[in-house]
């Protein structure tokens, strides 16, 4: 395949929409909201009018017949000035629309994909559990069927875009039986928001992200329908895998729009900031900081689109995806920590963005996969 990851005019236009939106819409309200700890419902309605919930999926479902590629150029442009705002529309898409359109009914599609695709509901992806962490297989929730419901008991935690006042459906991960040799067979069924006994937390005190919706959530015999299955029942594992597998690019996308804007925030500071009669950014110290930022941030946009673009053509992208991500979350924290120290004790304040994705990166390392999981894919991949 061609390493040339050169963007064609269409999804250059995209880029450039979303980079103004990100800095003109986004920028000036973002602070205010993460502040608060309240989800930005307005920026939200406005991304949905733009498309960019669904930019990856097809016309006939209400998308915008886009691909990946176009989701992940989205995220990184949204990122460069907030990660909450991205966030949100990378579990929105990834997360919550992408087990339906992947392996959901036809039914399922009609029904759901087009409100998501607008932003008007937005799903979530009811996988980790408080017991389970990175050991995803170890889900306890369980499911029953009786006659044509789904009877559903156990708990999420750290969920998504699971409580908003515009979340329409979580997609639970269940135990629905066992196989011969004991081993649970795990299902996706689609829970609706506002179905008797699924019960929703109040939202985390989190670190970062602040401006993004997190819950944890608890279901007691929680009944839906049967047709609720997504897929076949017993392929659930398999299916968040698939699902984890892709979303590690839109991580790998998001991380390295926070790791490039700690580069815009700390060359436009370093422009500004005098020290000893002279801007700061004529000290060698702080352009090599800065060159070495830039460099992490260039090099972590190369391998996201390598394993989008593998996504997109159908190729083999399972370790490029993991190494994507491995390599953007790690860079993301390197550079939010150096933007800090280049900003010194304003970095520390919350007035400038460079605190907030300080605050934002670490939690790259652990969602969707905590690096340590990647290093085990990556190996793996490798034969070893």
């Amino acid at each position: 395949m061609s390493l040339d990851h050169r963007l064609s005019p269409e999804l250059e236009e995209l880029r450039r929409t979303v980079e103004a939106f990100a800095h003109d819409v986004v920028a000036p309200k973002i602070g205010e909201f993460y502040e608060q700890h309240e989800f930005p419902y307005e920026i939200v309605r406005d991304m949905g009018r733009m498309g960019l919930f669904g930019l990856p999926f097809p016309e006939e479902y209400g998308g915008m017949g886009g691909d990946y590629l176009a989701l992940g150029i989205a995220l990184e442009e949204l990122a460069r000035v907030d990660s909450s705002v991205a966030i949100t529309l990378e579990a929105a898409v990834s997360l919550g629309a992408m087990p339906i359109y992947h392996f959901g009914t036809e039914e399922q599609k009609r029904e759901w994909l087009p409100r998501m695709c607008t932003g008007e509901v937005l799903g979530a992806f009811g996988l980790t559990e408080p017991d389970g962490g990175s050991d995803a297989g170890a889900t306890r929730t369980t499911a029953v069927r009786e006659g044509d419901e789904w009877v559903i008991n156990g708990s999420k935690c750290f969920i998504t875009n699971s409580g908003t006042d515009i979340t329409g459906l979580v997609t639970v991960t269940a135990v629905t039986g066992r196989k011969d040799d004991g081993s649970p067979l795990i299902s996706s069924i689609i829970v609706p928001s506002g179905t008797p006994g699924f019960s929703v937390g109040a939202p985390y005190s989190k670190v970062g992200w602040n401006a993004s919706d997190t819950r944890e959530l608890s279901f007691s015999d929680v009944r839906v329908p049967a047709a609720n299955l997504v897929g076949a029942e017993g392929r659930g594992y398999a299916q968040f895998l698939r699902i984890l597998d892709e979303g590690r690019i839109a991580i790998a996308a998001l991380a390295t729009g926070l790791a490039q804007g700690c580069v815009d925030e700390s060359v436009r500071y370093a422009k500004d900031r005098h020290a000893f009669g002279r801007p700061i950014g004529h000290n060698q110290a702080i352009q090599f900081k800065l060159a070495d930022m830039e460099m992490r941030a260039h090099t972590s946009r190369l391998a996201w689109r390598d394993a989008a673009s593998r996504l997109v053509h159908g190729e083999p992208f399972k370790k490029e995806a993991a190494l994507a991500k491995l390599y953007s979350s790690e860079i993301a924290v390197d550079n939010a920590r150096e933007a800090t120290q280049i900003h010194g004790g304003y970095g520390f304040m919350n007035e400038y963005p460079v605190a907030r994705m300080w605050r934002d990166s670490k939690i790259l390392e652990i969602g969707e996969g905590t690096s340590e999981v990647q290093r085990l894919l990556i190996a793996r991949e490798l034969g070893v």
